[in-house]
């Protein structure tokens, strides 16, 4: 489930970056894939860290 949440929220915050650098479908497309990457892993890794913990 965290993981979900961090592939949601890294392309949304993706896509807002790109709409603050006035970027054309393209740009959105590539900094919302990327934003998801990067919040997939950060979320994988909270759930590995919180899963070693109980």
């Amino acid at each position: 489930m965290i993981v979900i949440l961090g592939i949601v929220a890294g392309a949304v915050s993706g896509v807002r970056s790109a709409r603050a650098r006035e970027g054309n479908r393209k740009d959105l497309a590539q900094y919302g894939a990327v934003g998801a990457i990067l919040g997939g892993l950060i979320g994988l890794f909270v759930t590995i860290g919180v899963e070693r913990m109980f």
